[in-house]
């Protein structure tokens, strides 16, 4: 009990059942942090409520439907009386029990929730490309979704982190990187806390929104956009021209579609053989993003077509790793995309895992490609590309996107070997 207070008279004075509503008041102020001064009022007060507090206050407490006390002349009353010399609010804990401040609660869960987040602010200050998700994070709300409190936010968010900070990789599997990151191989299956939020970023790594439409192809090519594969046969990459050899099984078939001429598809699981020679060397490999410019060089140039390889859009893990393979072995990649914002990401994102250099994909070729064909409108957010800064200024100067369908004549070209040596990478 507070010291000096006497309950036996403080009850008298406020425990009875017609003065419950003001003690209530009391108690919200006290919850929400606000001053216990001024006035309250109780609307449609009943006649044993009115005279209560006339009791309390030793005065008429006016006509009307609604009743008004001033909580300073009952602080006063309960002072005086030697009820609580300490006031209304002693008197108030006395009677209810210690009432907790709701701001400084709220304060408190606020500061926590920030704490279990702050490693995330890290992050994108760490990796600028990160910015834009770590802001959908809190404007969705999503990590307080995911988690119920501070505590479980803070242990999801390390791990968050810890998966992150592990791409993009070479040729992950999913349930590795579940594993090296928080110990249970499965903590990256669909619909688990950690797996959505990995998916946002992920998805901005690849050069996408953080949202995406959910769909299991979706989500199979944002991971592989990063180089992490979900399992080795379905992440696959094709392929025409590539030698080949006959030192295993998978060189044999490439030697074979060589030697047919005929496009090849290679899975993950294939190109995982530590002795795996494709013939490749030191030569060349052409890198295209469409399968349309494949098909077409496989009909035109038969087993004369050089090496060429296939992203099909964002980059499997299986493309990723062949590309890995030839460049290690000495391979010089050159690479051609659609002319728009999301074929400069594209390469951007291989840019930044391998060298290689423009094939009819810069500045001077898009200026080129628009004397001779027609392209359509250029829509979506503008992005600039690493390998050559004057490429950016020209398709927001001519706000045209070319397909890489629309120059197949010239790259055909290229493959073929008839055109003149300075357009050849």
């Amino acid at each position: 009990m507070a010291d000096g207070v006497d309950e036996v008279r403080l009850r008298r004075l406020l425990g009875g059942d017609h003065t419950a509503w003001l003690l209530d008041r009391v108690r919200r102020r006290l919850e929400l942090g606000r001053p216990v001064t001024g006035a309250v009022t109780l609307t449609g007060a009943s006649l044993e409520q009115r005279r209560a507090v006339e009791r309390l206050l030793g005065r008429r407490a006016g006509t009307g439907t609604s009743l008004t006390v001033s909580l300073d002349d009952v602080d006063a009353v309960v002072r005086a009386s030697g009820a609580a010399p300490d006031g209304l609010v002693a008197a108030v804990r006395v009677l209810l029990g210690e009432v907790s401040d709701r701001s400084v609660a709220e304060a408190e869960e606020s500061a926590a929730w920030s704490a279990a987040c702050a490693p995330l602010d890290g992050l994108a200050a760490r990796r600028p490309e990160l910015t834009t998700w770590r802001a959908w994070l809190d404007a969705t709300g999503m990590v307080r979704r995911m988690a119920s409190t501070p505590a479980d936010a803070t242990a999801l968010v390390e791990a968050l982190v810890r998966v992150l900070d592990a791409l993009p990789s070479t040729g992950l599997p999913l349930g590795r990187l579940a594993a090296m990151a928080t110990g249970d191989a499965h903590a990256l299956d669909d619909g688990r806390p950690l797996s959505t939020l990995s998916l946002g970023a992920v998805r901005v790594l690849a050069g996408a929104a953080p949202a995406g439409h959910g769909s299991a192809s979706e989500r199979r090519a944002a991971w592989a956009a990063v180089g992490v594969h979900r399992d080795e046969l379905s992440s696959s990459v094709l392929c025409v021209g590539l030698p080949g050899g006959t030192a295993t099984a998978v060189a044999r078939m490439v030697a074979l579609a060589r030697e047919a001429g005929e496009p090849c598809v290679l899975t993950l699981r294939q190109l995982g053989q530590d002795d795996l020679n494709l013939g490749v060397g030191v030569g060349p490999v052409r890198v295209c993003e469409n399968p349309i410019v494949l098909a077409c060089a496989a009909d035109e140039l038969g087993a004369e077509c050089p090496p060429l390889v296939c992203l099909s859009g964002h980059p499997s893990a299986a493309a990723l790793r062949l590309l890995t393979m030839s460049a290690t072995g000495g391979a010089h990649l050159a690479y051609h995309g659609d002319f728009d914002w999301g074929g400069i990401r594209i390469a951007n994102a291989l840019r930044e895992r391998f060298e290689w250099r423009p094939w009819r994909f810069d500045a001077r070729a898009y200026r080129s490609a628009l004397t001779s064909v027609t392209g359509g409108t250029l829509t979506g957010r503008p992005v600039d590309a690493a390998w050559d800064l004057d490429l950016r200024p020209a398709l927001q100067q001519h706000g045209v996107h070319i397909q890489e369908e629309l120059v197949l004549p010239d790259l055909m070209n290229d493959l073929a070997g008839r055109v003149h040596r300075s357009h050849v990478p």
